[in-house]
């Protein structure tokens, strides 16, 4: 009697065996990661749509980067122009309050404004890790000078306080009486003049009114413009008045009063009607000459301390900081630019054309830039260093009768200029300009994420098993598993006595 082995059926409940267990492991993966497979191949039909739709997601994270890091930057910007916008307001109010003048030749003022030009400077020199965001393209270096090279030069290089000085001595002119000449062209007249023609120091005549009793008055006229009034044969009755207009360097208008009056010891604006008009005229050209040189040694050297500011701090590719063609500067009659030899110039950084917010840009969307880009000579921003820095580099002589009225000129325009210029960008335009990238990197920011939840729940039906199915499916394989391992178990048993 023949009898069959049970080799080939073992066989095959052992492979069976092999294949459950691999069916076991696997689905115990898929329970431990939540995933279909472990590559891209075990998705089907469907794994060209999951690498888009990974790649997509992937691009969504690089946006995300992009933003947080811009974010960041224009915070730090952000910040920065806030507390600008913070010692602007504080000089502004220093200056509005009148204060005395120290043994060092200073008011709180200009103390306020010196400590505030420093931080000013500190501020606009703001990193974000290696990068300096205000100076435009080139972002790897300073935007700004230091304090000390921008007040006192550096070397061979002059600074500011030096620019200042050689244009207050050209505006004051060698008489002191702002580059103006007094003159008598007849016994009953008396004209001023500008001393050359096309001159950009000193005062410019705008204008002469008069109601003196049988006065003429003419001008401003000529070559260089004049003013004159002829009294003639009839002398002014008292209380009658004479006014020139002046426009300074830095655009703004002066005015001197001459009053007539009988008194033989006339105050300051005031000039005695003498016995003719040849004596009143002679009266009147003294009174006029000392008027013009107080105005000159007040309101002049003020105006001339903020043109020069303008002059030094105005700067760009296009425009070198200018200075007085001198020496001499009292009787200089031009400007000339500063080299990189002779002058510091207080901006480094990018001095290119184009729109400041388009030198720093970030890509937030497959579609969208946002522009932030920041220059510290924007309008915005060099007028309030200029002015900040005008109130600072100013000094006075304790024992100079005029030290307060010019203090006070200066202290007025400063506050003025502060308080915003017709026409003058203001810092808060700049904020609301990287305001507008501030909200569509929220907008983009928020987008993404609506979008990558959309495409997370997509990639999930692509990719991932429902736990409790697969839990389910363990659970069955594993009693097949174990009842099949109960019958190999049998059968490994089995011999010829028990077979028999």
């Amino acid at each position: 009697m023949s009898i069959s082995g049970v080799g080939s059926p073992t066989f095959l409940a052992v492979q069976s065996l092999v294949d459950m267990r691999r069916q076991l492991d696997e689905l115990q993966r898929q329970l431990g990661t939540g995933k279909k497979s472990d590559n891209y191949a075990g998705y089907g039909l469907e794994r060209n749509l999951a690498v888009g739709l990974r790649a997509h997601v992937s691009s969504l994270d690089a946006f995300g980067d992009a933003i947080a890091q811009v974010g960041v930057r224009i915070n730090i910007a952000e910040n920065a122009l806030g507390r600008i916008s913070d010692i602007e307001r504080n000089v502004k109010d220093a200056a509005v309050r009148s204060s005395t003048i120290d043994s060092a030749g200073s008011t709180t003022a200009q103390q306020t404004a010196f400590l505030g030009l420093d931080e000013i400077l500190n501020l606009l020199n703001s990193q974000a890790g290696d990068r300096y965001l205000f100076s435009g393209r080139h972002a790897d270096r300073p935007a700004v000078e230091t304090l000390a090279h921008i007040m006192d030069g550096d070397g061979a290089r002059a600074g500011f306080r030096q620019i200042a000085a050689e244009r207050n001595q050209a505006d004051l002119g060698a008489s002191g009486l702002g580059r103006l000449v007094v003159s008598a062209p007849t016994v009953t007249s008396t004209a001023l003049a500008e001393d050359v023609a096309g001159s950009p120091f000193g005062f410019k005549l705008a204008a002469i009114t008069s109601n003196l009793t049988g006065a003429t008055v003419s001008g401003p006229a000529g070559v260089p413009p004049s003013v004159s009034v002829d009294l003639g044969p009839t002398n002014p009755n008292a209380g009658e008045t004479i006014q020139f207009r002046f426009t300074l360097p830095d655009g703004t208008t002066e005015n001197i009063t001459l009053t007539a009056t009988a008194s033989v010891t006339p105050e300051a604006g005031q000039f005695t009607i003498g016995a003719d008009t040849i004596m009143t005229s002679a009266n009147l050209q003294a009174a006029l000459t000392a008027a013009v040189g107080k105005l000159a040694t007040t309101a002049l050297p003020a105006a001339s301390t903020l043109a020069a500011a303008n002059d030094f701090f105005n700067v760009d590719g296009a425009n070198p900081p200018r200075r007085v063609a001198g020496p001499p500067f009292n009787t200089a009659t031009s400007l000339v630019a500063g080299t990189a030899a002779n002058t510091v110039t207080w901006y480094t950084g990018d001095d290119g054309a184009d729109p400041t917010r388009a030198t720093a840009t970030a890509r937030i969307d497959s579609s969208i830039m946002v522009s932030y880009g920041l220059r510290a000579n924007e309008e915005g921003l060099r007028w309030i260093v200029q002015n900040v820095a005008a109130l600072a580099v100013t000094t006075f002589s304790p024992g100079d009768p005029n030290a307060k009225a010019h203090s006070q000129a200066l202290n007025q325009r400063t506050a003025v200029n502060l308080d915003g210029a017709v026409g003058i960008q203001k810092v808060d335009e700049i904020r609301a300009g990287i305001a507008g990238a501030q909200r569509a990197m929220v907008a983009a920011s928020e987008r993404h994420g609506q979008t990558k939840s959309t495409l997370a729940d997509m990639i999930d039906q692509i990719e991932g098993v429902p736990t409790e199915e697969v839990a389910v499916r363990i659970m069955a394989l594993q009693t097949r598993l174990q009842a099949s391992l109960q019958a190999t178990a049998l059968l490994y048993q089995t011999s010829l006595l028990n077979y028999l």
